[in-house]
Protein backbone atom coordinates (compact mmCIF):
# COMPACT_ATOMS: atom_id res chain seq x y z
CA UNK A 1 0.00 0.00 0.00
CA UNK A 2 1.13 3.56 -0.64
CA UNK A 3 0.48 6.46 1.69
CA UNK A 4 1.33 10.12 1.20
CA UNK A 5 0.48 11.22 4.71
CA UNK A 6 3.04 10.80 7.50
CA UNK A 7 0.24 10.76 10.08
CA UNK A 8 -0.38 7.10 9.35
CA UNK A 9 3.30 6.41 9.93
CA UNK A 10 3.16 8.08 13.33
CA UNK A 11 0.20 5.96 14.37
CA UNK A 12 2.04 2.84 13.28
CA UNK A 13 5.25 3.85 15.07
CA UNK A 14 3.29 4.53 18.26
CA UNK A 15 1.71 1.13 18.11
CA UNK A 16 5.05 -0.57 17.56
CA UNK A 17 6.69 1.23 20.47
CA UNK A 18 3.84 0.39 22.83
CA UNK A 19 5.08 -3.20 22.60
CA UNK A 20 8.80 -2.49 22.68
CA UNK A 21 11.26 -2.80 25.54
CA UNK A 22 12.16 0.39 27.41
CA UNK A 23 15.10 1.76 29.43
CA UNK A 24 17.34 2.27 26.43
CA UNK A 25 17.04 -1.25 25.06
CA UNK A 26 14.00 -0.96 22.82
CA UNK A 27 13.88 -3.00 19.66
CA UNK A 28 14.33 -1.25 16.36
CA UNK A 29 10.89 -0.42 15.00
CA UNK A 30 10.69 -0.91 11.25
CA UNK A 31 7.71 0.56 9.42
CA UNK A 32 6.19 -1.58 6.71
CA UNK A 33 4.40 1.48 5.34
CA UNK A 34 5.69 2.68 1.99
CA UNK A 35 5.60 6.44 1.58
CA UNK A 36 5.37 7.54 -2.02
CA UNK A 37 6.84 10.97 -2.68
CA UNK A 38 7.03 12.59 -6.10
CA UNK A 39 10.33 10.99 -7.04
CA UNK A 40 11.01 8.24 -4.52
CA UNK A 41 9.27 5.53 -2.50
CA UNK A 42 10.70 4.92 0.94
CA UNK A 43 10.13 3.41 4.36
CA UNK A 44 11.04 4.76 7.78
CA UNK A 45 12.92 2.83 10.47
CA UNK A 46 12.60 4.22 13.99
CA UNK A 47 15.82 3.70 15.96
CA UNK A 48 14.54 5.36 19.13
CA UNK A 49 11.72 7.55 20.38
CA UNK A 50 13.19 8.13 23.85
CA UNK A 51 15.38 11.19 23.35
CA UNK A 52 14.92 14.66 24.77
CA UNK A 53 15.45 17.47 22.26
CA UNK A 54 17.98 15.69 20.00
CA UNK A 55 20.06 18.21 18.06
CA UNK A 56 23.04 16.75 16.19
CA UNK A 57 23.98 13.37 14.69
CA UNK A 58 27.51 12.01 14.16
CA UNK A 59 28.56 8.70 12.62
CA UNK A 60 31.58 6.70 13.79
CA UNK A 61 33.42 4.09 11.68
CA UNK A 62 32.50 1.31 14.13
CA UNK A 63 28.81 1.85 13.35
CA UNK A 64 27.91 3.82 16.46
CA UNK A 65 25.79 6.93 16.05
CA UNK A 66 26.27 9.79 18.51
CA UNK A 67 23.29 12.05 19.15
CA UNK A 68 23.42 15.26 21.18
CA UNK A 69 20.58 16.23 23.50
CA UNK A 70 20.28 19.96 24.08
CA UNK A 71 20.29 19.58 27.87
CA UNK A 72 23.95 18.54 27.65
CA UNK A 73 24.17 14.80 27.01
CA UNK A 74 25.61 12.75 24.16
CA UNK A 75 23.67 9.54 23.58
CA UNK A 76 24.81 6.41 21.74
CA UNK A 77 22.86 4.38 19.21
CA UNK A 78 24.47 1.04 18.51
CA UNK A 79 23.16 -1.87 16.47
CA UNK A 80 19.91 -0.02 15.92
CA UNK A 81 19.07 0.75 19.55
CA UNK A 82 19.62 3.51 22.07
CA UNK A 83 22.04 2.56 24.83
CA UNK A 84 21.48 3.47 28.46
CA UNK A 85 25.17 4.42 28.75
CA UNK A 86 26.06 7.99 27.80
CA UNK A 87 29.26 9.75 26.76
CA UNK A 88 31.08 11.07 29.81
CA UNK A 89 33.06 14.29 30.39
CA UNK A 90 30.82 16.53 28.29
CA UNK A 91 31.45 20.21 29.19
CA UNK A 92 28.81 22.05 31.20
CA UNK A 93 26.38 23.85 28.88
CA UNK A 94 24.35 27.06 29.03
CA UNK A 95 21.03 25.21 28.87
CA UNK A 96 18.70 28.18 28.60
CA UNK A 97 15.97 28.52 25.99
CA UNK A 98 17.45 27.47 22.66
CA UNK A 99 20.93 27.15 24.17
CA UNK A 100 22.67 23.97 25.25
CA UNK A 101 24.56 21.16 23.56
CA UNK A 102 24.10 21.62 19.83
CA UNK A 103 25.78 20.06 16.79
CA UNK A 104 28.23 17.14 16.59
CA UNK A 105 30.28 15.77 13.70
CA UNK A 106 33.14 13.30 13.29
CA UNK A 107 36.22 14.48 11.42
CA UNK A 108 36.27 13.04 7.87
CA UNK A 109 39.53 11.26 8.80
CA UNK A 110 38.24 10.14 12.18
CA UNK A 111 39.58 6.61 11.66
CA UNK A 112 43.07 8.13 11.54
CA UNK A 113 42.94 11.09 13.94
CA UNK A 114 40.00 10.30 16.27
CA UNK A 115 38.66 13.88 16.43
CA UNK A 116 35.02 14.65 17.14
CA UNK A 117 33.86 18.27 16.84
CA UNK A 118 30.81 19.67 18.60
CA UNK A 119 29.19 23.01 19.33
CA UNK A 120 27.49 24.17 22.48
CA UNK A 121 26.37 27.25 24.34
CA UNK A 122 29.12 27.81 26.89
CA UNK A 123 28.20 29.53 30.17
CA UNK A 124 30.27 32.58 31.02
CA UNK A 125 30.20 36.12 32.30
CA UNK A 126 27.26 37.84 30.66
CA UNK A 127 25.36 34.67 29.75
CA UNK A 128 26.40 32.15 27.11
CA UNK A 129 28.28 31.99 23.85
CA UNK A 130 28.33 29.57 20.91
CA UNK A 131 31.50 27.53 21.31
CA UNK A 132 33.33 25.02 19.08
CA UNK A 133 35.25 22.18 20.73
CA UNK A 134 37.04 19.09 19.53
CA UNK A 135 37.77 15.99 21.58
CA UNK A 136 38.62 12.30 21.33
CA UNK A 137 36.89 9.24 22.70
CA UNK A 138 38.47 6.83 25.14
CA UNK A 139 35.83 4.16 25.44
CA UNK A 140 32.71 6.21 26.10
CA UNK A 141 34.46 9.21 27.67
CA UNK A 142 35.66 12.41 26.05
CA UNK A 143 39.38 13.10 26.37
CA UNK A 144 41.80 15.69 24.98
CA UNK A 145 39.02 18.30 24.97
CA UNK A 146 40.21 21.39 23.09
CA UNK A 147 38.21 24.61 22.90
CA UNK A 148 38.74 26.09 19.44
CA UNK A 149 36.42 29.10 19.45
CA UNK A 150 33.84 31.00 21.49
CA UNK A 151 31.62 33.63 19.89
CA UNK A 152 32.01 37.12 21.29
CA UNK A 153 30.33 38.81 22.98
CA UNK A 154 28.55 36.54 25.42
CA UNK A 155 24.85 37.36 25.75
CA UNK A 156 22.15 36.55 28.26
CA UNK A 157 19.64 36.05 25.45
CA UNK A 158 18.11 32.56 25.25
CA UNK A 159 17.70 32.58 21.45
CA UNK A 160 19.60 32.30 18.15
CA UNK A 161 22.78 30.36 18.94
CA UNK A 162 23.09 28.70 15.51
CA UNK A 163 25.00 26.35 15.20
CA UNK A 164 26.04 23.76 12.63
CA UNK A 165 29.52 22.54 11.74
CA UNK A 166 30.77 21.25 8.36
CA UNK A 167 34.18 20.32 6.93
CA UNK A 168 35.31 21.41 3.48
CA UNK A 169 37.87 18.62 3.04
CA UNK A 170 40.65 21.18 2.60
CA UNK A 171 41.60 21.60 6.23
CA UNK A 172 38.84 24.02 7.27
CA UNK A 173 35.59 23.99 9.20
CA UNK A 174 32.63 26.27 8.63
CA UNK A 175 30.11 26.88 11.38
CA UNK A 176 27.19 29.18 12.07
CA UNK A 177 26.27 31.56 14.86
CA UNK A 178 22.97 33.36 15.29
CA UNK A 179 22.67 37.04 16.18
CA UNK A 180 21.34 36.17 19.65
CA UNK A 181 18.13 38.10 19.13
CA UNK A 182 19.81 41.48 18.62
CA UNK A 183 19.23 42.30 14.96
CA UNK A 184 22.03 44.85 14.66
CA UNK A 185 24.68 42.25 15.50
CA UNK A 186 24.28 40.65 12.08
CA UNK A 187 25.63 43.75 10.26
CA UNK A 188 28.43 44.43 12.74
CA UNK A 189 31.75 42.93 11.64
CA UNK A 190 33.12 43.67 15.11
CA UNK A 191 31.39 40.66 16.64
CA UNK A 192 30.77 37.00 15.72
CA UNK A 193 26.99 37.08 16.00
CA UNK A 194 24.79 36.59 12.95
CA UNK A 195 27.67 35.17 10.95
CA UNK A 196 29.01 32.11 9.15
CA UNK A 197 32.58 31.58 10.37
CA UNK A 198 35.58 29.67 9.07
CA UNK A 199 38.57 28.23 10.91
CA UNK A 200 41.39 25.85 10.24
CA UNK A 201 40.67 22.47 11.77
CA UNK A 202 42.99 23.25 14.71
CA UNK A 203 41.09 26.45 15.53
CA UNK A 204 43.52 28.91 13.97
CA UNK A 205 42.31 31.56 11.54
CA UNK A 206 42.95 30.96 7.81
CA UNK A 207 44.97 33.79 6.32
CA UNK A 208 42.66 33.95 3.29
CA UNK A 209 39.48 34.65 5.29
CA UNK A 210 37.78 37.72 3.79
CA UNK A 211 38.07 40.11 6.75
CA UNK A 212 41.51 39.19 8.12
CA UNK A 213 42.93 42.53 7.03
CA UNK A 214 39.83 44.62 7.80
CA UNK A 215 40.38 46.91 10.79
CA UNK A 216 37.97 46.16 13.63
CA UNK A 217 36.49 43.05 11.99
CA UNK A 218 36.56 39.59 13.53
CA UNK A 219 38.95 37.57 11.36
CA UNK A 220 36.93 34.35 11.67
CA UNK A 221 34.00 35.79 9.68
CA UNK A 222 33.21 34.22 6.30
CA UNK A 223 29.84 35.89 5.65
CA UNK A 224 27.45 38.11 7.59
CA UNK A 225 23.91 39.45 7.70
CA UNK A 226 22.46 36.17 8.98
CA UNK A 227 19.67 35.82 11.54
CA UNK A 228 19.79 32.30 12.99
CA UNK A 229 21.40 29.74 10.66
CA UNK A 230 20.65 26.22 11.91
CA UNK A 231 21.33 24.29 8.72
CA UNK A 232 24.67 24.13 6.90
CA UNK A 233 25.96 21.97 4.03
CA UNK A 234 29.28 21.93 2.19
CA UNK A 235 29.33 20.14 -1.16
CA UNK A 236 32.89 18.92 -1.66
CA UNK A 237 32.27 18.16 -5.35
CA UNK A 238 31.14 21.67 -6.28
CA UNK A 239 32.88 23.58 -3.49
CA UNK A 240 29.59 25.27 -2.57
CA UNK A 241 28.46 26.18 0.93
CA UNK A 242 24.71 26.37 1.60
CA UNK A 243 22.66 27.31 4.62
CA UNK A 244 19.11 27.59 5.83
CA UNK A 245 18.21 30.12 8.47
CA UNK A 246 15.17 31.12 10.46
CA UNK A 247 13.32 34.23 9.44
CA UNK A 248 11.06 36.00 11.93
CA UNK A 249 7.37 35.70 10.97
CA UNK A 250 7.98 34.57 7.41
CA UNK A 251 11.23 34.89 5.51
CA UNK A 252 13.02 31.62 6.28
CA UNK A 253 15.87 31.44 3.76
CA UNK A 254 17.91 29.01 1.69
CA UNK A 255 21.19 30.71 0.79
CA UNK A 256 24.25 29.91 -1.25
CA UNK A 257 26.89 31.27 1.12
CA UNK A 258 29.87 32.94 -0.50
CA UNK A 259 33.05 34.51 0.80
CA UNK A 260 32.70 37.96 2.32
CA UNK A 261 29.08 38.51 1.25
CA UNK A 262 26.29 40.21 3.17
CA UNK A 263 22.98 38.33 3.42
CA UNK A 264 21.00 41.34 4.48
CA UNK A 265 19.44 40.73 7.90
CA UNK A 266 17.81 42.91 9.21
CA UNK A 267 18.13 45.54 6.48
CA UNK A 268 16.28 43.34 4.00
CA UNK A 269 13.95 40.45 4.78
CA UNK A 270 10.79 38.78 3.50
CA UNK A 271 9.53 38.43 7.08
CA UNK A 272 7.85 40.68 9.63
CA UNK A 273 7.93 40.98 13.40
CA UNK A 274 5.92 38.32 15.21
CA UNK A 275 3.20 40.87 15.94
CA UNK A 276 2.90 41.57 12.21
CA UNK A 277 4.60 44.99 12.26
CA UNK A 278 7.28 45.61 9.61
CA UNK A 279 10.98 45.12 10.28
CA UNK A 280 11.97 46.97 7.12
CA UNK A 281 10.21 48.34 4.06
CA UNK A 282 12.61 46.73 1.55
CA UNK A 283 13.35 43.17 0.46
CA UNK A 284 16.36 43.94 -1.75
CA UNK A 285 19.33 46.28 -1.66
CA UNK A 286 22.49 46.64 -3.70
CA UNK A 287 25.40 44.85 -2.05
CA UNK A 288 23.14 42.41 -0.20
CA UNK A 289 22.44 38.87 -1.36
CA UNK A 290 19.02 37.49 -2.20
CA UNK A 291 18.06 34.05 -0.91
CA UNK A 292 17.90 31.27 -3.46
CA UNK A 293 14.50 30.47 -1.94
CA UNK A 294 12.45 31.78 0.96
CA UNK A 295 9.40 30.53 2.83
CA UNK A 296 6.37 32.66 3.68
CA UNK A 297 4.87 31.69 6.04
CA UNK A 298 7.83 30.33 7.97
CA UNK A 299 8.29 26.61 8.28
CA UNK A 300 11.07 27.16 10.89
CA UNK A 301 13.97 25.75 8.86
CA UNK A 302 16.51 23.77 10.80
CA UNK A 303 18.99 20.99 10.00
CA UNK A 304 19.59 20.19 6.34
CA UNK A 305 21.35 17.68 4.13
CA UNK A 306 22.22 17.58 0.45
CA UNK A 307 21.60 14.14 -0.99
CA UNK A 308 24.80 12.99 -2.69
CA UNK A 309 24.19 9.29 -2.14
CA UNK A 310 23.21 6.93 -4.96
CA UNK A 311 20.77 5.23 -2.62
CA UNK A 312 18.12 7.88 -3.34
CA UNK A 313 18.33 8.37 -7.11
CA UNK A 314 15.17 10.46 -7.35
CA UNK A 315 16.55 12.90 -4.78
CA UNK A 316 20.14 13.17 -6.03
CA UNK A 317 21.59 16.63 -5.29
CA UNK A 318 18.34 17.82 -3.69
CA UNK A 319 18.33 19.56 -0.32
CA UNK A 320 16.31 18.05 2.49
CA UNK A 321 15.38 20.79 4.98
CA UNK A 322 13.86 20.15 8.39
CA UNK A 323 10.81 22.13 9.47
CA UNK A 324 10.33 22.66 13.19
CA UNK A 325 7.09 24.62 13.34
CA UNK A 326 5.45 22.93 10.36
CA UNK A 327 6.70 19.43 11.29
CA UNK A 328 7.76 18.07 7.91
CA UNK A 329 10.74 17.85 5.57
CA UNK A 330 11.03 20.12 2.53
CA UNK A 331 12.73 18.49 -0.44
CA UNK A 332 14.15 21.38 -2.46
CA UNK A 333 15.37 21.11 -6.03
CA UNK A 334 18.05 23.58 -7.12
CA UNK A 335 19.82 23.63 -10.49
CA UNK A 336 22.78 25.89 -11.35
CA UNK A 337 22.15 27.86 -8.17
CA UNK A 338 18.50 28.52 -9.03
CA UNK A 339 15.43 27.30 -7.18
CA UNK A 340 13.28 24.89 -9.21
CA UNK A 341 10.60 23.52 -6.86
CA UNK A 342 10.05 21.92 -3.50
CA UNK A 343 7.95 19.11 -2.09
CA UNK A 344 6.69 18.55 1.46
CA UNK A 345 7.30 15.01 2.69
CA UNK A 346 6.68 13.24 6.01
CA UNK A 347 3.98 15.66 7.07
CA UNK A 348 3.39 15.79 10.84
CA UNK A 349 6.46 13.65 11.56
CA UNK A 350 7.46 15.94 14.46
CA UNK A 351 9.71 18.98 14.87
CA UNK A 352 12.54 18.07 12.50
CA UNK A 353 15.76 19.28 14.10
CA UNK A 354 18.40 17.55 11.99
CA UNK A 355 18.84 15.58 8.76
CA UNK A 356 22.19 13.88 8.18
CA UNK A 357 23.65 11.62 5.50
CA UNK A 358 25.84 8.84 6.88
CA UNK A 359 29.15 7.80 5.30
CA UNK A 360 27.42 4.73 3.82
CA UNK A 361 24.89 6.99 2.13
CA UNK A 362 21.74 6.61 4.24
CA UNK A 363 19.66 9.50 5.55
CA UNK A 364 18.82 9.95 9.22
CA UNK A 365 16.39 12.35 10.89
CA UNK A 366 16.26 13.70 14.44
CA UNK A 367 12.92 15.03 15.64
CA UNK A 368 11.62 16.73 18.75
CA UNK A 369 8.19 16.09 20.27
CA UNK A 370 8.62 13.17 20.18
CA UNK A 371 12.42 12.87 20.45
CA UNK A 372 13.17 10.33 17.76
CA UNK A 373 15.99 9.24 15.46
CA UNK A 374 14.67 7.83 12.18
CA UNK A 375 16.31 6.26 9.14
CA UNK A 376 14.99 6.70 5.61
CA UNK A 377 15.23 3.46 3.62
CA UNK A 378 14.42 3.42 -0.11
CA UNK A 379 11.60 1.03 -0.91
CA UNK A 380 12.23 -1.47 -3.68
Amino acid sequence: MHFKNGILYLLLATAIFSCSEKNGSEKTATSSVVTESEKLKFRIDTLTNELENPWGIAFLPDGRILVTERKGEIRIIQDGKLLAEKIENVPAVYAHGQGGLLDIIAHPDYATNGWIYFSYAKPGEGGGGTTIVRAKLNGNALTDVQELFTAQPYADSEVHFGSRIVFDGNGHIFFSCGERGTKENAQNLGNHLGKILRLNEDGSVPNDNPFVATAGAKPEIWSYGHRNPQGLVYNKTTGELWNVEHGPKGGDELNKVEKGKNYGWPVITYGTNYDGTPITDITAKEGMEQPVWYWVPSIATCGMAQVTSDKYPGWKNNFLVGALAQTHIARVEVENGKYIKHERILEKIGRVRMIAQSPDGYLYIATESPGMVLKINPAE
